[in-house]
């Protein structure tokens, strides 16, 4: 009998909380076009949910009715929850992207992988690149998203455009950063997807880096700095 009782409560409960989670996907999806189920989670907060909207983090109150924004902390472990997700968000986000959508400077023996956005004309992207080998040969292979500060259909963009069209992009790449040299060409390109991506993902300057497991670390880092980051 008493397992009975326990059985019903368990569906009674099961049942609420999905009925509270339609009503909150129903009010959201009248906000936040796109959002799904699989999109919104509970959290260690009674009432208030996590919903990841792009590849940022929000908390919603049961009912849809409030939105908080800001970073949930556990007092009691020092963890930051919302960090913790949006580093799984993350990594999923750039999950979808296929390398042949990127420029990649391999390393030679590949001990992590971090994606950075990139300005040809930010000078400390510039920086990056002329100090490549060094994160090569530290086992970090660069991955390389278009980021023009600018925005698009600027010089900036137009110099991107012209270094994913190139025959040998790599050299396109060091060329207009090393050397100011770019031949101007023109063809399908992502890299407004880039900047789009870039921009879900809160990038406003450059280089901004995303390590292998999702953290970013905006601005220019050393070789050897970074290394100790990912160890």
């Amino acid at each position: 009998m008493r397992k009975l009782i326990w059985l019903c409560l368990s569906l009674l409960v099961s049942t609420t909380v999905m009925a509270d989670k339609g009503v909150l996907l129903n009010n959201l999806s009248k906000i936040i076009p796109g959002v799904s189920e699989k999109d919104i989670t509970s959290t260690p907060i009674t009432g208030l949910h996590q919903v990841v909207v792009g590849a940022r983090i929000i908390y919603v109150s049961d009912n849809g009715r409030y939105i908080l924004q800001g970073e949930m902390v556990d007092l009691s472990t020092r963890e930051n929850i919302t960090d913790t997700a949006l580093k799984s968000v993350r990594t999923t986000e750039l999950s979808k992207l296929d390398e042949r959508e990127m420029i990649v400077f391999p390393a030679k023996n590949e001990k992590h992988k971090v994606t950075v956005f990139s300005d040809i004309d930010c000078g400390y992207c510039r920086k990056l690149h002329a100090q490549l080998s060094d994160y090569t040969d530290a086992g970090i292979t660069i991955r390389y998203l278009f980021f023009p500060r600018s925005g698009v259909n600027t010089e900036a963009y137009y110099k991107a455009e012209s270094v994913w069209c190139a025959k040998d992009r790599h050299q396109a790449l060091t060329d207009a950063k090393l050397h100011n040299k770019v031949v101007k060409k023109t063809c399908d390109n992502p890299v407004r997807k880039h900047m789009a991506l870039g921009e879900r993902f809160g990038v406003t300057g450059t280089p901004f880096i995303i390590v292998d497991n999702g953290a970013m670390i905006p601005g220019y880092v050393p070789a050897a700095e970074l290394v100790k980051h990912l160890n």
